[in-house]
């Protein structure tokens, strides 16, 4: 079956190899010059893909806390406005080499890809309402990836035929 998914896994594993399979696609195809583009007036394609890695950094910790039997603490529930950390961390991110921030990215997608599938779904929310891991990391990167599109479709419209 395409990106690998079999018959029977839960229908995460699929959005989640469906959206990294189109990370690495922009990751493989982007120049440099592209990566540096930016998506709005805060973020540049490479730092928005940053953005992905750490957020998907998230779940592999909350996916090792469960693993090892560490019980979810009050201080490490995501606040319903999230503004705060991803301001707090976009400078950092944006200091990182935009190559490095995308291949990051990708192989920080995988990890987690293949973290939450070998994952017992009685473990993560929804099926377990208590769980703080989310094994659906497509939408986030979904949501992202159109932004860093569309971003590109307007950088093209911009460059003027035969001066690209």
């Amino acid at each position: 079956m395409p990106g690998g998914v079999q018959l029977g896994e839960p229908d995460y594993i699929a959005k989640n190899t469906r959206e990294r399979e189109r990370l690495q696609h922009l990751v493989e195809t982007l120049s440099d010059e592209d990566l540096r583009r930016p998506v709005n007036e805060h973020w540049t394609i490479a730092a928005v893909m940053g953005h992905i890695a750490f957020w998907d950094a998230r779940s592999l910790w909350l996916a090792d806390k469960i693993d090892s039997g560490v019980p979810f603490t009050s201080s490490d529930i995501e606040p319903d406005d999230v503004t705060w950390i991803n301001d707090s961390n976009r400078g950092l991110i944006h200091a990182i080499d935009p190559r490095e921030a995308a291949r990051f990215a990708l192989r920080t997608a995988q990890q987690t890809d293949d973290r939450v599938a070998r994952m017992d779904p009685a473990k993560t929310w929804p099926t377990d309402p208590e769980s703080l891991l989310n094994p659906m990391r497509a939408a986030h990167r979904g949501e992202h990836l159109d932004e860093i599109e569309e971003a590109l479709k307007r950088s093209s419209a911009t460059v003027r035929p035969g001066t690209r």
